[in-house]
């Protein structure tokens, strides 16, 4: 019984004496299973006063225009897009985050948008008009005011994590772009104008099983899938009268207006179908939070006519949003690793070039 007793106070001791030497240990730069890259640099500085969702901040690019920022299925790696030194347009790389070792996975001509992972990780997904032409496609024709180019030459291509073993996805006439695959693989969701408007669809990888799953005149893009499979959320604008003229003049042009833009979620059949959010100026990327409940993206709701997006979140069921990043300039493209511990997203902030934009890593508090 002694015996026992004594075997049992020596084990709480050592528990207790272990826990003392871990919390002894420095911080930790691996927050969640999602690691901190090394090459990371502790950026708590750049945390806005009110932007109580971020326990601490870290920058992981540096120079350049970096966006669209999206984590692997098993959250250790990221793919983005980049316009740095040496390639004059986007381009898609991919990061262990582990290491912070950068690999270019596009072909290096044309341009690319829209990453994304898939194959358990094994491949990735992007646009690219490299099969139109070698060079960087013209910038719009702003005399039209504030547009966006949806270029025909974008089609979705997929390739290894190195790069290689390159494979055309879609090849329909016009814009194919703005890819995502469901977390099982067997779906990927898309923005195409191979009807005449720019439409949501799914198909299965190897391009069967097409569908068609939104109808209503107007831009219809940067889709995501729930993390189960079963919900679809997206931005659109669905103009009338005079703005659907406009629209459709643009569009014959292969332009855009992103001025006016709202989220909506669908079942990922297209069913029941509802708007989310009803505000002024422009809310876009929207991502579901990691219980399904919550949509987080960006939005210049606030100053509509300007150009100072910041990241918000937003209940499916509607309501006020909640505004997360209180940056006087960009912040956009946000994402939740899979565990929910870290969110991605692009920004102005702290930038030594006027535009320049990086990613950052924010350990997420509730």
């Amino acid at each position: 019984m002694t015996h026992s007793v004594r075997s049992i106070a020596a084990i709480v001791i050592a528990i207790a004496v272990a826990a003392t030497l871990v919390a002894a240990k420095p911080a930790s730069r691996r927050v969640s299973s999602t690691p901190i890259p090394q090459t990371a640099v502790l950026a708590d500085s750049l945390i806005r006063p009110g932007e109580k969702h971020f326990a601490h901040l870290w920058q992981i690019t540096f120079g350049g225009e970096n966006a669209e920022g999206y984590f692997s299925n098993d959250g250790r790696k990221l793919v983005w897009q980049s316009t740095r030194e040496g390639w004059p347009c986007d381009q898609e790389y991919v990061m262990d985050l582990a290491t912070g070792a950068e690999t270019r996975v596009s072909t290096g001509h044309g341009r690319t948008t829209c990453g994304y992972f898939y194959d358990h990780d094994r491949r990735v997904l992007w646009a690219s008009t490299h099969a139109g032409g070698d060079s960087c496609p013209p910038l719009p024709d702003y005399s039209h005011g504030y547009v966006w180019p949806v270029y025909p030459e974008y089609d979705i291509w997929t390739s290894d994590l190195k790069g290689g073993d390159l494979k055309r996805m879609t090849d329909a006439p016009g814009y194919d772009a703005e890819g995502v695959v469901s977390n099982d693989g067997e779906w990927v969701l898309f923005t195409s104008v191979r009807d005449g408007d720019l439409d949501l669809y799914k198909m299965h990888p190897d391009g069967s099983g097409l569908v068609r799953l939104t109808n209503t005149p107007g831009y219809d893009g940067g889709a995501w899938f729930s993390r189960d499979g079963r919900w679809i959320c997206w931005r659109a604008f669905h103009p009338q009268g005079e703005e659907l003229e406009e629209y459709r003049t643009l569009l014959a042009q292969h332009l855009v207006r992103p001025t006016k833009m709202d989220l909506w979620v669908a079942r990922a059949d297209g069913s029941q179908a509802r708007q989310v959010t009803n505000k002024p100026g422009a809310s876009f990327a929207p991502y579901f939070t990691p219980d399904g409940r919550k949509l987080v993206y960006a939005s210049n709701w606030e100053t509509p006519r300007g150009r100072n997006f910041d990241v918000y979140l937003v209940d499916l069921k509607g309501g006020e949003p909640e505004r997360i990043t209180r940056d006087e300039q960009f912040d956009g493209f946000p994402m939740f690793s899979p565990d929910g511990r870290l969110l991605v997203f692009a920004s102005n902030r702290g930038g030594r070039a006027r535009g320049e934009t990086n990613l950052f890593l924010a350990e997420w508090r509730r």
